[in-house]
């Protein structure tokens, strides 16, 4: 007899597959073995590696579950302390108010999201323009706001779609309501429409997916580690986005070339082209809504506009936290498009608040990296090196670890050697410097390998969205590939050939203007 087949061992991790709850227990077991009986390091990286592979069989179990025991284990077991998961907590803590507010403020303007993209998607037909127009968009928002809140939003856009088809699929009319998650009321007919639009959305997501960590590695507000990284190094804006310049603009270039080569040749799961059928319903539903659009309608939709424009500003120019930003966005987005009841704004705490969750469990998870000192043999070997080599292995380490960690993570424990480093005397300014445009790239740029690589992969894989377009933690990882192996080899090259001739050019031309300002002095000291 199963130890499954009793009601305690059905309920545990609820319909998973036997072979998965097996699984889990042996990880359960074997990890106290490891831990007194064996090394605790080695139980350290075991600890890791279980950890991604519940992120990997997200479809098969959500991963706060089986994440969540692992997590409160290693606690039990002393890998890592409550003290330094709440301090890793607390490191992160703008990033889960992000989560909290900004995802369901995205929620109140998806009625505009809609209207613009809805737009877009009709009238742009050529689907490899449309890619280049999704992944470039994801870009641009993503350098000016941040790559999470830009993935909450093509979320929200792709569900719309999704939803608008599969509730005609299902034989009723736009005004009806309908459950999208459920295929149970689906014209079989209309099943291999669905399955093909299912396609089309994921190459789009994609798309968008990459096209945030294109953007957001560029600016000091594009993913949370730039800021930190910034503040360590003591850049502002615009000399962020200069000194990443030589690495981060070839990396652009070839991403949008290879997302046009991946819609041409189809190739990795590319390159599917939305079904006509489905088309004629989104066209339907275009004119359906345009149809019925009241004054009332008009005027939500101007209003959130402009809580989209207050969005945009508040975080191009870091007037508060991100967070609190999203919490603004909430009350205006409510207070002036007739949203009052409790229950229709407990609806837009649904979609985040489970990831949030799960961020936090890794949290615990970073915490056990941090105190076992998992990456001290890559970092001291790093550190250990001189010249060219250096920058470029800091590169390569820190996204051979953020593919397998978190890029937040990696950020954080090498900025903080290095300025370790610097105030130590043991390396140069110039130096630093360097080094940090080569955390901060390597970070994001290759990171982009595996969803937990990027908070907003995971984010996507862990939505409500993935399940639906049947996106699973391989399908990224395949789909991810090519733009993995074009965009970090060309990172690479950049860092090594061109981020340090101009790094010289901005040295010397501030070794010029200091001299120039010191020749001024002189005369004037002279008297002439």
């Amino acid at each position: 007899m199963s130890l499954f087949a009793n009601p305690a061992g059905r309920n545990f991790l609820g319909n998973s597959a036997d072979w998965y709850k097996w699984t889990i227990l042996v990880f359960l077991i074997i990890n106290p073995i490891l831990f007194f009986g064996v090394d605790p390091y080695l139980a350290g990286w075991v600890l890791v590696l279980e950890f991604i592979f519940t992120l990997a069989m997200a479809l098969k179990c959500y991963p706060l579950q089986p994440g969540g025991l692992l997590a409160i284990e290693a606690v039990a077991l002393g890998m890592t302390t409550p003290g330094k998961v709440m301090h890793e907590i607390e490191g992160g803590l703008e990033v889960i108010l992000l989560l909290v507010f900004m995802v369901a403020g995205i929620y109140f303007m998806k009625s505009l999201l809609l209207f613009v993209f809805t737009k877009i998607l009709v009238h742009v037909r050529n689907k490899v323009l449309l890619s280049l127009l999704f992944s470039f968009s994801a870009a641009f928002l993503s350098a000016f706001l941040d790559a999470l809140t830009v993935t909450a939003v093509v979320i929200a856009i792709s569900v719309g779609f999704y939803s608008i088809y599969h509730k005609v699929a299902s034989g009723k009319k736009f005004d009806h309501d309908h459950d999208h998650m459920h295929d149970g009321e689906l014209d079989k007919f209309n099943q291999d429409d669905l399955e093909g639009f299912r396609a089309f959305l994921r190459s789009l997501m994609m798309h968008a997916a990459v096209g945030t960590a294109l953007g957001g590695v560029m600016t000091i507000v594009g993913e949370p580690q730039n800021l930190l990284i910034g503040e360590r190094a003591g850049w502002e804006f615009i000399e962020f986005f200069m000194r990443m310049s030589p690495v981060t603009i070839p990396v652009l270039i070839v991403g949008l070339i290879t997302c046009a080569l991946l819609e041409i040749t189809g190739k990795f799961g590319y390159g599917s082209k939305i079904p006509p059928k489905v088309m004629a319903v989104l066209v339907d539903y275009d004119i359906y809504e345009s149809g019925r659009r009241t004054s009332a309608d008009k005027a939500k939709l101007t209003a959130q506009a402009l809580v989209g424009l207050w969005l945009i500003i508040g975080l191009m120019f870091h007037l508060a936290s991100v967070g609190l930003i999203g919490l603004s966005v909430i009350v205006l987005a409510t207070a002036f498009t007739g949203v009052t009841e409790e229950h229709q704004i407990g609806h837009a705490f649904e979609e985040a608040l489970p990831f949030t969750a799960l961020l936090v469990v890794f949290f615990a998870v970073v915490g056990v990296i941090s105190d076992l000192q998992l990456f001290a043999p890559i970092t001291n070997f790093v550190l250990s090196l001189e010249g060219t080599g250096q920058i470029t292995m800091l590169y390569v380490a820190n996204g051979a670890l953020s593919a397998i960690s978190d890029n937040v993570f990696v950020a954080t424990v090498y900025v903080t050697e290095t300025a370790n480093a610097l105030a130590a005397g043991t390396i140069s300014r110039d130096t630093f410097d360097l080094m940090a445009v080569a955390i901060n790239t390597g970070t994001n740029i290759p990171s982009v390998a595996t969803p937990n690589g990027q908070a907003a992969f995971l984010f996507l894989l862990t939505s409500a969205l993935a399940p639906l377009i049947r996106l699973s933690y391989m399908k990224m990882v395949t789909m991810a590939l090519p733009y993995t192996i074009t965009m970090a080899i060309t990172g690479y090259f950049a860092v090594a050939h061109l981020l340090v001739p101009a790094t010289d050019m901005l040295y010397d031309a501030h070794l010029i203007e200091h001299h120039s300002a010191s020749t001024v002095e002189a005369v004037k000291d002279s008297g002439h």
